[in-house]
């Protein structure tokens, strides 16, 4: 896949308005890196991850009824992972150090996602994703196990005979 220059420039301009940037990575919703602007990460490695982790963070939304999933934090011991979605075919990922400002990450990121959207639109084709199974009506129980020792002693002498 041929990488549009002004994708290249537009990750670029976000590592200088982010110095505590280590890392970003624009990337398919299934994981193929579109372009990246990372040194010291492994891009394939962290599309795919970022990939996996969408998958699980819709279903997670989905699961109390919230919507779509618009982005996804991961606090770490050292620093922040956070993923944006950029319209419903790909992913920006990006890996800053502990010292970010959260808030700057995520107002600079949501900047960044609205001027590559255009780009997107026009470089990679729609993707269809399989429907997540919505249950309609109240959950049901999980299966409950009554300990024998808690049941009436008639019920013992039923299993026992």
């Amino acid at each position: 896949m041929t990488v549009d220059p002004a994708v290249l420039e537009e990750l670029g301009h976000l590592r200088t308005r982010l110095p505590e940037l280590s890392g970003s990575v624009l990337a398919t919703t299934d994981g193929m890196v579109v372009a990246h602007d990372a040194h010291r990460i492994e891009p394939d490695s962290l599309a795919a991850l970022a990939a996996a982790h969408l998958a699980l963070a819709r279903r997670f939304a989905h699961a109390v009824d919230h919507g779509e999933l618009r982005e996804s934090v991961v606090e770490c011991e050292r620093g922040y992972i956070t993923s944006y979605m950029a319209g419903q075919v790909a992913l920006l990922t990006l890996v800053t150090s502990g010292s970010a400002n959260l808030a700057m990450v995520h107002l600079e990121a949501r900047r960044c996602v609205q001027r590559l959207m255009p780009m997107l639109a026009e470089a990679l084709p729609p993707v269809t994703r399989p429907e997540i199974p919505v249950q309609s009506g109240p959950a049901t129980p999980l299966a409950r196990r009554t300990p024998m020792a808690t049941l009436p002693t008639s019920v013992h002498q039923q299993a026992a005979g």
